[in-house]
């Protein structure tokens, strides 16, 4: 019952980011080459975020992992910098300790991390590191490699 419930936030908060003017065509090609560099570069630390926060539980693990290897291909940032930088703001995040008492009483061992991992994704502290580490970060993929976007819609589902 939990990972379902895990699965179910993860679709809702991916929708819930999803442009409102998704035409039919849409439905088999990841949007994320329509979107900034800055954009695609924040969505790969959420992504990261939960592949190491679900890391027991493989089928989320990979699906993460697979997501921020395809959204890497569509952003362009510092890559010797990125990865330290990534790792030491996703584990700060969670590491926090967000315990709630009544929660406990319910349901043994919950720790947030998907609100943590949500927290981290609308954080001042990834604005900053994006602005610091994303070259021209209001650029889109799909306009500057029309041709290759194309072929990412294709293959990537």
């Amino acid at each position: 019952m939990r990972l379902s419930a895990l699965r179910l936030a993860v679709m809702v908060s991916t929708l819930l980011s999803l442009p409102a003017h998704i035409s039919a065509r849409d439905n088999t090609s990841p949007l994320a080459v329509t979107r900034t560099y800055a954009q695609n570069y924040k969505d790969m630390v959420l992504a990261t975020c939960l592949t190491q926060a679900y890391r027991n539980d493989t089928s989320v693990a990979t699906d993460a992992g697979s997501s921020i290897s395809a959204l890497r291909d569509w952003t362009y940032f510092d890559m010797d910098q990125s990865p330290d930088a990534v790792n030491s703001l996703v584990n700060s995040y969670l590491a926090r300790d967000y315990s709630n008492p009544l929660v406990e009483s319910e349901i043994k061992g919950v720790r947030f991390d998907f609100l943590k991992c949500m927290d981290l994704y609308h954080s001042k502290a990834l604005d900053d590191l994006a602005k610091r580490l994303v070259i021209h970060p209001k650029r889109i993929y799909g306009q500057e490699h029309p041709s290759q976007s194309q072929a990412h819609g294709a293959t990537a589902r």
